[in-house]
């Protein structure tokens, strides 16, 4: 931290900032960025384009989209005419249903997918058992799999969370092994000369020097496991973002569908946000690591 973003306490020693004082430094820090504005200007561009497509010019094969002034006019409104708006209780429960079926499906995928990745990189015993199923699974599309969830598990919830945590799970695996399968050889030579045990080795250089490939699993994988579960929401559901896009295609109201795609990007977007601070706040040495190196 700079020199200027300290503070003199009462002694007139320099400090740095802290709580709220921080906050309102990294604050000024960001804005003082040329990143945020763009990031702004993006979005500019690509409502104007949204616009001038389906209902300034009205383009063929596009006047049939609501545009985003239909949109908002039904996303703000009290009384929504197609029923769907910040203002409608029906809105917030498709939210939480899908959220709390991604924390459960995540947290299940991430449970087991990281531990198992590891020691398959760490073991080629275990990864000569295992590797070869996971790759033989892997390439089945999340929908194949719609059909054998519902004859399996009971219900509307489970085949859900099934095809969601499935989805999740070869990713966060996957990237867990390649982490451990990154880490320099003399490492491990360095800390059996030091006479460490297995144990050590694995929690002291396979765990730390795999974190930057599975949070970027973990990245990927909630991404996965986002439009699996809308997916099945959409084959085997009755609650959720993913049901409430199907529900108004069926019912020819297009307006929520669309209102319900973009809500989901933004809580896909502010998920995937959330693993990447964890990520950083976990490996702060490899943050600080990849800014020495300018990236």
């Amino acid at each position: 931290m700079s020199a200027n973003s300290s503070t003199t306490n009462q002694n007139g020693k320099m400090v740095a900032p802290q709580g709220f004082n921080l906050f309102v430094y990294k604050t000024k820090k960001y804005l003082g960025q040329l990143d945020p504005y763009l990031t702004l200007m993006g979005i500019g561009l690509w409502l104007f384009a949204y616009w001038v497509l389906c209902e300034g010019l009205q383009i063929w094969r596009f006047d049939k989209l609501p545009g985003p002034v239909a949109i908002s006019k039904d996303w703000f409104a009290v009384d929504p005419f197609q029923g769907i708006s910040i203002f409608t209780q029906e809105y917030y429960d498709h939210i939480i249903v899908s959220c709390r079926r991604i924390l459960i499906a995540f947290g299940i995928a991430t449970a087991f997918g990281v531990p198992l990745g590891l020691f398959m990189g760490w073991s080629r015993t275990i990864r000569d058992y295992i590797f070869p199923i996971i790759e033989v699974l892997r390439p089945i599309p999340i929908l194949a799999w719609v059909p054998l969830s519902i004859l399996l598990l009971p219900g509307f919830e489970g085949p859900v969370l099934f095809l969601a945590t499935l989805a999740s799970f070869f990713v966060t695996t996957l990237n867990a092994m390649l982490g451990v399968d990154s880490i320099d050889e003399e490492y491990f030579r360095a800390a059996g000369c030091l006479g460490s045990s297995r144990w050590d080795v694995f929690k002291n250089v396979v765990v730390p020097g795999a974190l930057p490939f599975i949070f970027t699993g973990l990245q990927i994988s909630i991404g996965v496991a986002w439009f699996s579960l809308v997916a099945a929401e959409m084959v085997s559901g009755d609650l959720g973002l993913g049901y409430l896009i199907v529900d108004a295609y069926m019912n020819n109201v297009t307006v929520p569908m669309v209102i319900a795609m973009i809500t989901l990007g933004f809580i896909g977007y502010f998920s995937s946000a959330l693993v990447r601070m964890l990520g950083n706040k976990l490996m702060a040495w490899h943050v600080k690591e990849l800014s020495q190196q300018g990236r």
